[in-house]
C-alpha cells in the first residue's frame, strides 16, 4: 500500500467524522431562543414601565427615572453572553462539573444563614465584593445538574425504595437550607428534583409517599413560632382587607390593578396602581402588566411562557441521552413553576411570597442564571434524536 493511498483513506475517515459530528450537532431551537429573547427585551420595557415614577420620586436613587432598567440592560447584556455560552458548551461537559456546583450551593446556602445580607427582614444574599448574588439560584441550577446526573449514573436507582431515599437526600439538603429563608423558592427546588425523579422513575406509590411527607413538612415550617409571619401570610391572603394599610395593601393593590387593565389595558407607562405598590418592578411586575396591557397584554405573555415550557418538554423528550432528558426536565419545569406562582400571587390565588417572573421582573443574578439556563437548554436542542 502507497503512502498516497493511505493518506486518502485517512482524509476519508477523517472526512466522515466530520459528516457524522455535524449531523450529531444540528441547529439549536430557534423558536425557544427568540422566545426567550423576545422575554428579555419585553422585561426591560416593563422594568422601566413600573419603575420610573418609584425612582423618579426617591432621592435615594438620583430622582433618575432611568435607575432600574440602565442596571438592568446590563445583566440583560451579561445573561445574554452567558446564553450564548452555554449554548456552545456541550451539556455533556457538565456533568464533570455537577458535583463541585451542588458542593458550593450547599456552602453558600449554609453561608448565607450567618454572614448573608439582609434585605427585606430576610437573609438571601451572599456578597463577593461589590458583586452579590443569591445561593438560591445556584441552588436551582445545582440540583438540575447533579441530581440528573447521579440518577442517569445509577441505572434503575429509582426502582428501589433504598435509591429514592437516597435522592432525596441529595434533594432534602438544599431545600432544607433554603426553606428556613425563602419557603416559596424551596418549594421550586423540589418541584424540579420531584419531576426529575418522577420521569426516571416507574414507581408511582413512591411519590404519593413523597408528597405526603412534603405536606407535612410545609404544614410545620408554617406553624413553627420562628415562622409565624408565614401564617399571617395565609391569614391575610383569606382577607387582605384585614389589615388593608399593613400586611394586606399589596395584595389588594395588586388585585386593583389586575381590575382596572380590562380588555386592552390603560396603555404602556399608564399604571396608577404603581404610584402606590411596594417595588412594582419586582415580585408583583405581573400586575402592571395587566394594568397596562391588560387582559390580550396578559395572555400574550402567558403564551409565550407556554411555548416555552413547549419547546422544553419537546427537547427533553427527544434528548439525545437520559442526563439531557433530565436536564431538560428540570429547567422546564424550574420556569413553569415559576411563572405559576408568580401569576397566582398577582392574582391572589396563593398568598403572598416573593418570586420573580422570570426574564421580566427586577433582578441581575436571577436573570443571568435563567438565561445561562435557556442556554444549557437550547445546547441539549443540537443533540436530538431523530424523529
Amino acid at each position: 500500500m502507497t503512502a498516497g493511498s493511505v493518506n486518502r483513506k485517512h482524509n476519508a475517515r477523517a472526512k466522515s467524522k466530520k459528516i457524522k459530528l455535524r449531523k450529531k450537532a444540528e441547529s439549536i431551537d430557534f423558536t425557544l431562543f427568540f422566545v426567550v429573547l423576545i422575554l428579555v427585551m419585553f422585561g426591560l420595557v416593563m422594568v422601566f414601565s413600573s419603575s420610573y415614577y418609584y425612582t423618579l420620586t426617591r432621592a435615594k436613587f438620583g430622582n433618575d427615572m432611568y435607575y432600574f432598567v440602565k442596571r438592568q440592560l446590563v445583566w440583560a447584556g451579561v445573561g445574554v453572553v452567558a446564553m450564548l455560552f452555554m449554548m456552545d458548551f456541550s451539556y455533556k461537559k457538565l456533568r464533570h462539573l455537577s458535583f463541585l456546583i451542588y458542593i458550593f450551593a450547599i456552602i453558600s446556602l449554609a453561608l448565607v444563614l450567618v454572614v448573608g445580607q439582609d434585605m427585606n427582614g430576610s437573609k438571601r444574599w451572599l456578597g463577593i465584593g461589590p458583586i452579590g448574588f443569591q445561593p438560591s439560584e445556584v441552588a436551582k441550577f445545582a440540583i438540575i445538574l447533579f441530581l440528573s446526573h447521579y440518577i442517569a449514573i445509577h441505572k434503575g436507582i429509582m426502582d428501589t425504595w433504598k435509591g429514592f431515599f437516597k435522592c432525596c437526600v441529595v434533594l432534602g439538603i438544599p431545600t432544607l437550607l433554603v426553606s428556613i429563608e425563602n419557603l416559596s423558592t424551596a418549594i421550586v427546588i423540589a418541584a424540579i428534583g420531584c419531576a426529575i425523579m418522577f420521569v426516571s422513575s416507574k414507581k408511582v406509590s413512591y411519590f404519593v409517599a413523597m408528597f405526603i411527607a412534603g405536606c407535612g413538612g410545609v404544614f410545620a415550617l408554617v406553624k413553627m413560632p420562628m415562622f409565624a409571619y408565614r401564617s399571617d401570610r395565609i391569614k391575610y391572603w383569606l382577607n387582605p382587607f384585614a389589615d388593608a394599610t399593613g400586611k394586606g395593601f399589596q395584595i389588594i393593590q395588586s388585585l386593583y390593578a389586575v381590575a382596572s387593565g380590562g380588555m386592552f389595558g390603560l396603555g404602556l407607562g399608564q399604571s396608577r396602581q404603581k404610584t402606590y405598590v411596594p417595588e412594582p418592578y419586582n415580585d408583583i411586575i405581573f400586575a402592571i402588566i395587566c394594568e397596562e396591557l391588560g387582559l390580550f397584554g396578559a395572555i400574550l405573555v402567558i403564551l409565550l411562557f407556554a411555548v416555552l415550557v413547549w419547546r422544553g418538554i419537546r427537547i427533553a423528550m427527544n434528548a439525545d441521552d437520559l442526563y439531557g432528558c433530565l436536564v431538560a426536565v428540570g429547567i422546564t419545569v424550574l420556569i413553569g413553576v415559576e411563572v405559576a406562582i408568580n401569576i397566582s400571587v398577582a392574582t391572589n390565588v396563593m398568598p403572598n411570597t416573593g418570586m420573580a417572573l422570570p426574564f421580566i421582573s427586577y433582578g441581575g443574578s436571577a436573570l443571568v442564571f435563567t438565561m445561562s439556563s435557556m442556554g444549557i437548554l437550547l445546547n441539549i436542542s443540537k443533540y436530538q434524536k431523530k424523529q
